[in-house]
């Protein structure tokens, strides 16, 4: 059975999943879906359209599903999408998408969106994503399975962060993140080699990361171009479906490639 508290603020048109929990002064808006398992502490905030699958947990004074921050939206119906389990924390925002943008902002399952993380229009957010505390993604990015995007770090519009890839704390990306890939500033923004822990943590065995660590040699420490490299990878690492997803990732970066 679900409790809503008497003070909060739910539209008519909202549909509520079982054992949903609303707090005090949370506010739930027209058009919004929440799955089984649903929980809103004071203060929370979700706009419609919006459809939220089960048991996320939105905490105090975030604000899920507003309107794009986008000078072309002009009032015109858009959603957003989110999968299971996801933890939205204190003043975290996720804007729907735009008419100019296919229309949805999606979510998958399993995410962290620590405090101050905002999510822009038509983004595609995938699943076992860790973003800390203000990370911040302009419209129409994409963030693959199992990415961290890193505290204070924002993401360029367009740019792709791929799969099991950690971006530093206040790195400022405008290019493509290839997967596996570890990207922090210092001086400027590069490439310092694998993820090598959070590949182990996510149960990739010595073999696989050992072959990735071959692909990210030749190309960031050998002397040969990044065609040359790929071509090197595929005469030497042959076979290896993480290096052809690595080798695919690059061949199509359309912003060019952290390196």
């Amino acid at each position: 059975m679900s409790e809503i508290d008497a003070r909060a603020i739910i539209s008519p048109a909202t549909r509520l999943g079982r054992c949903v929990r609303v707090s005090a002064y949370a506010v739930v808006g027209n058009e919004v879906e929440l799955g089984d398992g649903c929980v809103l502490h004071p203060h929370a905030v979700v706009n419609g359209p919006a459809r939220l699958g089960r048991e996320n947990v939105l905490h105090p004074f975030c604000s899920v599903g507003g309107d794009p921050q986008d000078l072309k939206y002009g009032g015109e119906r858009t959603e957003l999408v989110v999968g299971d389990r996801n933890t939205f924390r204190e003043y975290v925002t996720v804007s729907r998408g735009t008419r100019q943008g296919g229309g949805i902002t999606r979510i998958g399952s399993d995410n962290l969106f620590m405090a101050y993380a905002h999510i822009a229009h038509d983004c595609q957010v995938g699943s076992h994503t860790v973003f800390a505390n203000s990370a911040t993604l302009a419209g129409h990015v994409t963030v693959e399975d199992y990415a961290t995007v890193g505290a204070f770090s924002p993401v360029h519009q367009f740019c792709r962060v791929g799969r099991y890839s950690y971006i530093g704390a206040s790195t400022v990306i405008t290019q493509d993140v290839p997967p596996f890939s570890k990207v922090v500033s210092q001086r400027e923004t590069r490439c310092y080699g694998v993820n090598t822990v959070g590949l182990e943590r996510r149960g990739f065995s010595s073999e696989r990361i050992r072959a990735i660590e071959q692909a990210y040699r030749l190309l960031l420490r050998s002397k040969l171009n990044t065609t040359q490299a790929l071509e090197q990878m595929r005469a030497t690492l042959n076979g290896s479906a993480d290096i052809e997803e690595l080798i695919g990732f690059i061949e199509s970066a359309a912003r060019g490639l952290t390196k």
